[in-house]
């Protein structure tokens, strides 16, 4: 009698297992049977054709870089230390002259500002002004 439970036991565990592979290959996005199966049967998802602007946006060939290759030679040659020495000579007497025109700058920053224009007196205005004080309490 002891036979016939472990039998029971061996193929619910090997019947879970298939099941477990079925559903385990289901994620795998380039097969999956069933969802291939249910498209077939015309439950599942239809799958829409590729715009024709989309096909022809992207290339064919994608061209990855490889992992674990060299890199590829620079399309220029290094400086040499002449080119390196007459370069910073050029970015130093460009340095040269902003700092002079920094400088002439704020020389010209320096001067006072100019006094404000007085304007001449308003005389009805005034003696509007006195007029309404005289009214206040």
């Amino acid at each position: 009698m002891r036979t016939k439970p472990l039998s029971i036991h061996r193929i619910s565990v090997v019947g879970l297992t298939m099941l477990a592979a079925v559903c385990l290959t289901g994620c795998n996005g380039s097969f999956n049977p069933v969802r291939d199966v249910a498209t077939a049967v015309g439950v599942g998802p239809q799958l829409a054709a590729t715009p024709d602007f989309v096909a022809r946006s992207r290339p064919a060939d994608l061209e990855y870089m490889p992992i674990g290759t060299p890199a590829v030679e620079r399309p220029t040659a290094a400086r040499t230390a002449d080119e390196i020495k007459a370069a910073e000579a050029e970015l130093d007497a460009l340095r040269t002259r902003n700092e002079a025109a920094g400088a002439a700058a704020a020389e010209l920053g320096k001067t006072p500002p100019p006094e404000p224009v007085k304007l001449p007196a308003n005389t009805s205005q005034q003696t509007r002004q006195k007029t309404n004080s005289k009214r206040t309490p």
